[in-house]
């Protein structure tokens, strides 16, 4: 892949990640906070993925490419530490809010993933803007 289409691999998953945001966010207005959870952990999920494209790296699992981003990022002062809690936090709550019945998601709580998932696209953005651009 050459640095144009992985420059537009990179973009389309960060426009993907400030979708989910968005989407996110209209179902935390809307009360719908199980739901506004999940999209909030994918919006972070895709900026993370929309970073590794640089490393030329993909993984079909969602734990492969979080020990890969915190390996990679996190473990070699890259990124910030709280950014490996903020994924992993995002993905055990989506992960609590999607499978375990009667797992009640706070208001809360919603809106602190919100706020978190905000930050870490920021993050992830000006990390690629400054290293690849």
């Amino acid at each position: 892949m050459d640095n144009k289409n992985i420059r537009d691999l990179s973009t389309y998953r960060l426009i993907k990640s400030k979708e989910d945001l968005e989407a996110s966010e209209l179902l935390y207005d809307n009360n719908l906070f199980s739901q506004s959870l999940n999209r909030s952990y994918y919006s972070i999920f895709h900026s993370v993925r929309a970073l590794l494209v640089y490393e030329r790296v993909d993984f079909s699992k969602h734990s492969a490419i979080i020990s890969y981003f915190n390996k990679n990022y996190i473990r070699n002062n890259k990124i910030d530490k709280k950014y490996s809690k903020i994924l992993m936090g995002a993905e055990k709550l989506r992960n609590k809010s999607d499978y375990n019945d009667f797992f009640i998601v706070t208001k809360e709580d919603t809106y602190q993933q919100i706020i978190n998932a905000k930050d870490f696209i920021d993050t992830i953005q000006k990390y690629i803007w400054n290293n690849y651009k």
